[in-house]
């Protein structure tokens, strides 16, 4: 018997509700991506690749944590809000809580081995076991809250709005607050920056209850109880080795987040250390702002029209250009550097405004594949290369910076300057390049194929509800 409770259509609340789930996200998560290299180096006096390290083994962790959870999500009970939603509200006061907790610049006294074990305690505990708890979820609902091609795109571009108002929060406002002139330089305020941490975490929890408030799940296919011990963890994983659209777009993500992490992370060491001028970077990030609404305006008409993985293509390509340019040419001028950095993050951000929708895909794809519908887990695995991408930044920023010789005492030497600029450019145009290669001839689910998946599953759920 078809289900005949009328259920509100999907419309501006759910985009806006979703828009600040990942606004929610990024104010935790791009302030650990972009500065607790920087809080650790220049306030806690610990080497980064110290740093580096431990966010490296923190993904490992993941690799475990996020498929769990993944599964979580897939075997929870559907309830009157959902099975995804519930867990957003359950978990956003600890993931608030843990990451204001990582920033503690009063503990800069202690001894060095005390300051690593905190840092990696902290670290696990938000990355591995809160971050994760919210975030599988959250990120599993757009599949949830409609099944509509065009509607998920909006999501899509929306999610990407959310990160990017997170963005502007934590890459333009936090440099003109953290850091002190000292002899000449600018230098990170340890005090400054706390109050900056404890501020994000409350804002967090602001985000995550309006994203729980104002959207609803409307696709509520379960996976029975037979279905989920047939397809247990172990084959979920053999499915996913085989799934070509997975492990392709797992692969071209963690090539995404290396190049845009690096740019974040290295605007902390390029702007006050190569430039002189810490100040520029909280413009500059206006501009990149200005690159990802452009994209953000564009995106959607776009990928209508070509498909979500050709526009991607393009525009990845584009931006590896421009990185090799940077590179070679090595402008003196810092408005030149932050005008050729805009195109980078125009073409970054064609690809960060389709990316979730390129995931409903490959949801889509692996329901018709393995015959049962587990957003949690592919969800999951996504995630996952989304925090490998984060740590090996991390890990290969801190490896690096060792290497040229950077600590709290080189910081603005010549020899160290130069091989800042190196990272912050050389890095992002291999990711570029090597992202759109594999979107262009790994990833299978171009415009014509995904059109037929999705008809085939609209079909297909229509006959189950009758």
């Amino acid at each position: 018997m078809k289900n005949d409770k009328v259920v509100k259509p999907f419309g501006f609340k759910d985009k806006i509700g979703y828009m600040f789930g990942d606004f929610g996200n990024d104010l935790t998560f791009l302030l650990s991506s972009s500065f607790l290299m920087k809080f650790y180096t220049d306030v806690m006096d610990v080497d980064g690749y110290i740093v580096g390290i431990i966010m490296m083994i923190a993904r490992f962790i993941d690799a475990f944590t996020d498929v769990a959870m993944g599964r979580i999500c897939d075997k929870s009970k559907m309830t009157a809000a959902g099975k995804f939603k519930p867990w957003i509200r359950r978990m956003c006061g600890p993931v608030a809580i843990v990451s204001f907790l990582m920033y503690q610049s009063s503990l800069s006294g202690l001894p060095k081995p005390a300051k690593i074990a905190y840092l990696f305690v902290t670290y696990i505990l938000w990355g591995s076991v809160f971050y994760t708890s919210i975030n599988i979820p959250y990120g599993s609902m757009a599949s949830a809250i409609s099944d509509n091609p065009n509607d998920r795109q909006s999501l899509s571009t929306f999610r990407t709005m959310g990160g990017m108002f997170a963005g502007a929060i934590i890459m333009a406002v936090v440099p003109l607050i953290i850091y002190n002139k000292e002899n000449g330089n600018d230098v990170i305020s340890g005090t400054k920056f706390t109050i900056v941490a404890g501020v994000c975490s409350l804002l967090a929890v602001v985000c995550y209850l309006l994203c729980y408030a104002l959207t609803t799940e409307r696709v509520r296919a379960q996976a029975t109880d037979a279905q989920l011990k047939k397809n247990n963890l172990g084959v979920m994983l053999k499915n996913a080795v085989k799934n070509r659209a997975l492990i392709s777009i797992i692969v071209a993500s963690i090539f995404m987040l290396i190049s845009q992490l690096t740019i974040q992370q290295m605007a902390n060491y390029v702007f006050p250390n190569y430039y002189g001028n810490a100040k520029v970077q909280s413009l500059s990030v206006v501009m990149m702002g200005g690159g990802m609404v452009i994209a953000a305006v564009i995106a959607k008409p776009l990928a209508a029209k070509f498909g979500k993985a050709e526009i991607s293509v393009v525009s990845n390509m584009v931006a590896g250009v421009v990185s090799l340019l940077l590179y070679f040419v090595r402008p003196q001028n810092v408005w030149v550097y932050v005008a050729l950095q805009f195109l980078c993050w125009f073409g970054l951000g064609v690809f960060s405004m389709v990316v979730w929708a390129l995931i409903t895909d490959v949801i889509d794809y692996s329901e018709i594949k393995n015959g049962i519908r587990e957003d949690g887990s592919v969800y999951a695995l996504y995630s996952f290369a989304r925090k490998l991408g984060q740590a090996l930044t991390s890990g290969l920023s801190g490896a690096l910076l060792s290497m040229i010789g950077y600590k709290k005492s080189t910081a603005f030497e010549s020899q160290v300057k130069e091989g800042i600029f190196d990272i912050s450019t050389l890095v992002p145009a291999i990711s570029f390049i090597l992202l759109a290669l594999i979107l262009w001839f790994w990833y299978p689910l171009k415009k014509k194929l995904v059109d037929e998946n999705v008809e085939f599953l609209r079909k297909k759920h229509n006959k189950t509800e009758e």
